[in-house]
């Protein structure tokens, strides 16, 4: 049984705490590939804790990939040896500290990210924070090419206290958005470079690396995340992922194969793009360490925007390059002035720093949490009930809905198109044909309110057979 003295975890929470210790033993070896855990309700009379909090601590470490749950079996130990005995040599207590907190398929456009909802935006303190700056501020003071040394200073503040990343304003590069971020990592990385992308996937990716005349390859995915076979067997020198919580799949990338996507880019000398979209919003349990957090050997580029956090109108984001390609952007690319207006970037500035963002943040969590409950229950209990099963629910402002139907999704589209209601279905988004991408549907959260959304699942009760 294991036992844990858990009145020394500090300010930490019970069940992350608990989860801190099983997660240590699994990564040192302590407890190998297979092991079973404790029943929870045995563990938590061990440790003298609520059996919610065992409950939390599993579920994260499952989250994670740290262990395997089966019903009526238990959890187990689901970190790979051999990963095991690489944590071994790589294990850092710093770098695995706990965080706070494609071608376009022919006629079919790129569909667009969840949109981020205008009322939500924080007007009121953006506005206060514009006119102390333009009463206070220059602006015109030179600009650095990489973006305002107070703007990365807080970047690299925010990301140690919310990601548990370990960053230098130094590496970091501000810009407008994140296709402009590829169009930069495009030409940094050269046209020699041959991209992995996952597949199914967002297409835009796929479209500005083309643009920029680069090789790019569809590789599939697993439950795990993109596939190793298929990587390790591709010409791949880089991999754009997003381990957090993928596009449009809702994948999280397991810890296991966090390290072993790790391994095959230190091997092969190979770059993985961590595009962190639609990281900022878990439903449940902690967020997920980055990929770049646990990198010891300087391969993950992280790429980040607060489209989802703070407007997507505004074009706000950022990149973190590792130490060894800082010389080869200003080399390259040196010459391009930063893209994001000074006055934007001052405001930004100040609303990290004073503690604005982690507030707004917060606010945003609750209430998206509030309404992907209160859209999960019209599918539970109303027309869709036993015909639709929901996955990928518990993080990110999208997840999936696949259809008990006998319909083609083309027969589906066109029954919905013949009712005014327009569908986005997973095998769009897909190059590689995978019966298994079928009769599922991609459901952003902000597209609907809740009542277009009750009248929606109604007509696609109607419309399935």
């Amino acid at each position: 049984m294991f036992t844990y003295s858990m009145e020394n975890r500090g300010k930490t929470s019970l069940y992350e705490y608990l989860y801190q210790c099983i997660r240590n033993e699994i990564l040192s070896g302590t407890l190998p590939e297979g092991t079973k855990l404790p029943s929870r309700r045995a563990l938590a009379e061990h440790l003298q804790v609520s059996v919610v909090t065992v409950e939390n601590a599993y579920r994260q470490l499952e989250a994670e990939g740290y262990v395997s749950v089966y019903p009526r079996r238990g959890a187990f130990v689901a970190l790979p040896g051999e990963i095991q005995c690489d944590l071994n040599l790589r294990a850092d207590p710093l770098l695995i500290q706990p965080c706070r907190t494609l071608e376009t398929p022919k006629n079919n456009p790129a569909p667009a990210h969840a949109p981020s909802n205008p009322s939500r935006f924080p007007a009121a303190t953006w506005a206060r924070l514009t006119r102390q700056i333009l009463s206070q501020e220059s602006l015109t003071v030179p600009t650095p090419n990489q973006g305002l040394l107070s703007l990365r200073q807080a970047i690299a503040s925010s990301l140690r206290e919310y990601k548990g990343m370990n960053v230098s304003p130094e590496q970091i590069v501000v810009g407008s958005g994140a296709e402009y971020l590829y169009l930069l990592l495009a030409q940094l990385l050269g046209r020699s470079a041959v991209f992995a992308l996952e597949d199914p996937g967002y297409p835009k990716i796929r479209m500005v690396y083309q643009s920029c005349g680069a090789v790019c390859l569809s590789l599939p995915l697993d439950p795990q995340g993109i596939d190793m076979d298929a990587l390790y067997f591709s010409d791949a020198t880089v991999a754009h992922l997003s381990p957090a919580h993928h596009y449009p799949t809702g994948i999280v990338t397991t810890i296991g194969r966090r390290y072993a996507l790790l391994q095959w880019a230190e091997t092969t000398g190979a770059y993985l793009i961590e595009d962190d979209y639609d990281s900022d919003f878990r439903f449940s349990g902690r967020p997920i360490p980055t990929l770049q957090s646990i990198d010891r050997a300087g391969r993950v580029i992280y790429v980040h925007t607060f489209s989802q956090t703070i407007s997507s109108a505004m074009r706000m984001g950022y990149m973190v390059l590792p130490p060894e390609l800082l010389g080869r952007f200003q080399e390259k690319l040196g010459f391009y002035a930063c893209t994001l207006p000074v006055l934007e970037q001052q405001v930004l500035a100040r609303f990290l720093s004073e503690g604005y963002y982690g507030k707004h943040l917060s606010r945003l969590r609750k209430e998206y949490r509030t309404r992907r409950a209160a859209l999960l229950d019209i599918l539970h209990q109303g027309p869709l009930r036993g015909r639709a099963a929901v996955l990928g629910q518990e993080a990110g402002l999208h997840f999936l809905l696949r259809l008990d139907t006998s319909l083609t999704d083309r027969d589906l589209q066109a029954r919905a198109d013949a009712r005014g209601l327009r569908l986005r279905f997973l095998s769009e988004l897909a190059i590689l044909p995978n019966p298994a991408h079928d009769h599922t549907l991609i459901v952003n959260d902000l597209e609907y309110n809740l009542d277009t959304f009750q009248e929606a699942a109604a007509v696609l009760a109607e419309i399935l057979v």
